[in-house]
């Protein structure tokens, strides 16, 4: 089948545009700004509008590399009919790939609204790193050397989940780099990067012979859940730094509330693989969340 055919059996459009646009890898957007946001709050520098145009902005920029990488990891040959996680609409032929590649530009150009009223707040800082962002989201998967074929997938969500979202969120608001900001962060980018690293394991053997060379491919399945569990350990460590250094009273201690689905989880990455992991990407997908709801409680309280 042509990838610009459509069956007759074929989802309704909005259906098939929430498919591309996976609304659940969403809450990994939102939850290092929610956190930033309660940085701002505890100095005293939250900003409504800033706020939104600041959860505008991850939410958009995480459609636009939602859709980037369907389309790139499709003409790279990447995802095929042997794929274990959810149906990418490129490959599926629900669009063509030159409607997700334009759909993309158009997220990403919208992004840059709100994008500009955070410049306008933040100046060059922010600039620079909007501009990083944009690139970032793209070429994660596209381009010629993509980062998510390099092995550098799990640095680069890293440092623009945890870092760039979290104490960028705070630096809008504040125009300062707050310490408690830099040690949340940590927390969030370990975590927002333990649902990629879950993704990874899953297709280290499709990645593997499509010639996608991921850090768990380089590193095989053992150390990938090694990975997994550090990420998560060293989360839950940062809530306890910030009230063992003084940064924060006692009460970002509330995200340990999460710890029991960590436990499961990382019972479940070590026990499990292939396409049994996919719980497990939506799990650690709202791990991240609730904890970020709870760290983001004790922060403000």
């Amino acid at each position: 089948m042509s990838t610009s055919a459509v069956s007759p059996t074929s989802p309704p459009p909005l259906a098939v545009w929430l498919l591309a646009i996976r609304p659940k890898t969403l809450l990994a957007a939102v939850a290092p700004v929610l956190v930033g946001c309660a940085v701002a709050w505890a100095e005293r520098g939250f900003h409504v509008a800033t706020a939104v145009a600041a959860f505008a902005v991850a939410t958009l920029l995480q459609i636009g590399a939602n859709l980037a990488n369907d389309v790139a990891d499709f003409r790279r040959g990447a995802d095929t009919g042997d794929r274990l996680g959810p149906v990418r609409v490129t490959q599926g032929g629900l669009l063509a790939p030159g409607q997700v590649a334009v759909a993309t530009a158009i997220v990403l150009a919208v992004a840059a609204i709100p994008g500009l009223y955070l410049v306008w707040r933040g100046g060059a800082v922010l600039a620079g790193l909007g501009l990083l962002a944009i690139v970032a989201a793209v070429a994660y998967t596209a381009g010629p050397k993509p980062f998510g074929y390099l092995g550098l997938g799990e640095l680069v969500v890293f440092l623009f989940f945890g870092p760039v979202a979290v104490i960028g969120t705070v630096y809008v608001m504040t125009g300062t780099v707050a310490p408690i900001a830099v040690v949340a962060s940590i927390a969030m980018g370990c975590l927002v990067t333990a649902i990629l690293v879950v993704n990874n394991l899953r297709d280290i053997d499709t990645d593997r012979v499509a010639g996608k060379r991921t850090l768990a491919v380089r590193i095989g399945k053992t150390a990938t859940r090694w990975e997994y569990a550090i990420l998560l350990a060293v989360a839950y460590v940062a809530p306890l730094m910030m009230w063992l250094t003084g940064l924060a009273e006692v009460w970002p201690l509330l995200a340990w509330a999460t710890a029991a689905l960590a436990v499961i989880l990382t019972r479940q990455v070590w026990k499990t693989e292939g396409r049994a992991l996919n719980p497990v990407l939506a799990g650690t997908a709202r791990l991240c969340l609730w904890f970020a709801v709870a760290l983001s409680a004790g922060i403000v309280l």
